[in-house]
């Protein structure tokens, strides 16, 4: 199916409350965002992912030319198994993110943010040269986000068997990983429950089956996680958004992007850094993505600017930033928040926020384990 004609119909629309940005095509809430998030918090309801794209990858050459072709590898490791990966320019800059499942000895499934799965592919159509490989579009799927598998949520709703389901145990460092910063407070994690969308959409929903995208959002921010369609802009690098932790395997051999990767990881420091914000909640104005971060306050320097921002159950307003790296690790930050008038007319107002570190600048003693040039 084309991209510009694919539809997305929310499992269930009564209530629906749709988001914005890239999440446009999903509900953000049903009517009780912070009761939604409780239940998903306590493994008690799944999110409607419909908007993010999967490409299946099939072939006898799949698994060992993807490990060429990304910053993972993919070769070797059994059925079953769930990884995060990326493709980086020449440059390093990040150009693609996924979530992969191997789920047959010749096929994986790639998981993408909305929009994102177009641009994937022409690269790897680019890459494929003699490599047994066949790409396809899974349109006939749907994601479903958790913090465990749907059909674990929800037993009552006897669930469509999944095509596959991808986990990781964040924040734990992956085989070939790097941490650039100190593990969230309470992590919860993510799991991607991938299944027959005809089938999903067969289920007898109820609201409170199903929690918003505002509450995935609440607790992605909460456990540092990069997201593709926020984070990542055309001068990211992996180092600044905690990628290596996961995402790329820094000792695993040639990929395009990896002498950038390893000269930062060894020689240098990445030019910025991500952030989880703290934010004053008692002007009750609610912080979102592009608002401006300025140093100590209103009339301060600006130096970076909110990726993410949500309510979450238990902290309160939280938001992701990318900021310099030289930004002191507790300077007091000031958050530009748009504010629109009856009259139409669009001002800022300036709310406090304070640092939670993501990736922690490291000078020359303090260095993470070094990569392969």
């Amino acid at each position: 199916m084309p991209e510009t004609d694919r539809h997305i119909r929310p499992l269930l629309s009564t209530g629906a409350v749709l988001g914005d940005g890239p999440d446009a095509a999903v509900p953000a809430h049903y009517g009780a965002p912070l009761r939604e998030q409780r239940r998903l918090l306590d493994g008690r309801a799944v999110v409607d992912l419909g908007h993010f794209e999967v490409l299946e990858v099939t072939g006898p050459d799949a698994r060992s030319w993807m490990t060429t072709v990304t910053t993972q590898v993919l070769e070797g490791i059994p059925v079953g198994s769930s990884a995060s990966l990326a493709v980086l320019s020449p440059q390093g800059r990040v150009e693609h993110l996924a979530s992969a499942v191997v789920t047959a000895e010749e096929t994986l499934l790639l998981v993408l943010d909305a929009g994102a799965r177009a641009g994937l592919r022409r690269y790897l159509e680019m890459m494929r040269f003699a490599a047994r490989v066949e790409l396809t579009d899974r349109d006939d799927l749907r994601v479903l986000g958790g913090t465990a598998p749907a059909a674990d949520v929800l037993p009552e709703l006897d669930l469509p068997a999944p095509v596959a389901v991808w986990s990781e145990p964040w924040p734990q460092v992956a085989p070939g990983g790097v941490a650039y910063g100190p593990d969230p407070d309470d992590p919860v994690g993510a799991v991607l429950t991938v299944a027959d969308a005809d089938a999903l959409a067969q289920v007898p929903w109820r609201s409170d089956h199903l929690a918003g995208m505002s509450s995935w959002e609440a607790l992605r921010i909460a456990d540092h996680r990069a997201r593709a369609a926020r984070e990542v802009d055309e001068r990211s690098i992996p180092h600044e958004l905690d990628l290596l932790r996961t995402t790329v395997h820094t000792t695993k051999g040639c990929y395009r992007g990896q002498e950038t990767v390893a000269k930062v990881l060894n020689l240098g420091q990445p030019p910025r850094r991500l952030v989880m914000l703290h934010l004053d909640g008692s002007q009750d104005v609610p912080a979102a993505p592009g608002g401006e971060v300025r140093l100590g306050g209103s009339d301060g320097k600006v130096i970076g600017a909110v990726t993410s921002a949500a309510l979450h159950a238990d902290l309160g307003p939280i938001a992701l930033a990318v900021v310099r790296r030289a930004v002191p690790l507790d300077a007091a930050l000031a958050v530009e928040v748009p504010v629109s008038a009856a009259d139409g007319e669009t001002s800022s107002v300036w709310i406090d926020a304070s640092q939670e570190p993501v990736v922690v600048p490291r000078d020359h003693g303090d260095r993470p384990a070094t990569a392969k040039l």
